[in-house]
């Protein structure tokens, strides 16, 4: 599978920043969150450890060494440079699937103040967990899933106040 497109700019371990990363990648899934890539002719083996979408955070292994990578698209590059970046994310009130999955487990109660970053619930996608975070300060005002039920992209999981 060949992946093109948008311009991304990564960040690795919050200290190397790669800008105009075009992912230009041959992908072949091996399972288990682990996959065969082929890059400009050489082999990498790599498996997804960690993902948090909302975020746009991930931990990978390539070859053996994990990596921590930050990825920003072109809106987030441009919310960036105009300086909304804080403001639209703390404007957040809703958490919603980012993909379709399983809740495994649930971290929050209605009424509970929640920090921006606190983790809330777990959500299991193609066999792997991935942690859901808060995406500002506030409390919780509803939980609208229930741990062990399946939920599709873009389903409205838990409402901040």
């Amino acid at each position: 599978m060949n992946h093109t497109g948008d311009q991304f700019k990564a960040t690795v371990n919050n200290q190397f920043i790669f800008d105009d990363v075009k992912p230009e990648l041959d992908i072949v899934p091996m399972g288990d969150g682990r996959y065969h890539v082929l890059r400009e002719n050489v082999s990498y083996h790599v498996e997804i450890l960690h993902t948090d979408f909302s975020a746009k955070t991930f931990s990978i292994k390539v070859n053996g060494t994990v990596y921590e990578v930050g990825l920003a698209d072109q809106y987030d590059q441009l919310v960036a440079r105009l300086g909304l970046a804080v403001v639209a994310q703390d404007q957040v009130r809703e958490v919603r699937a980012p993909m379709p999955g399983l809740v495994l487990d649930i971290s929050v109660e209605p009424g509970q103040q929640v920090r921006k970053g606190d983790p809330l619930l777990i959500l299991e996608a193609m066999k792997m967990e991935n942690v859901l975070k808060s995406p500002g300060d506030g409390v919780i005002k509803a939980i609208r899933i229930t741990k062990g039920e399946a939920v599709e992209k873009n389903y409205l999981l838990i409402e901040l106040d």
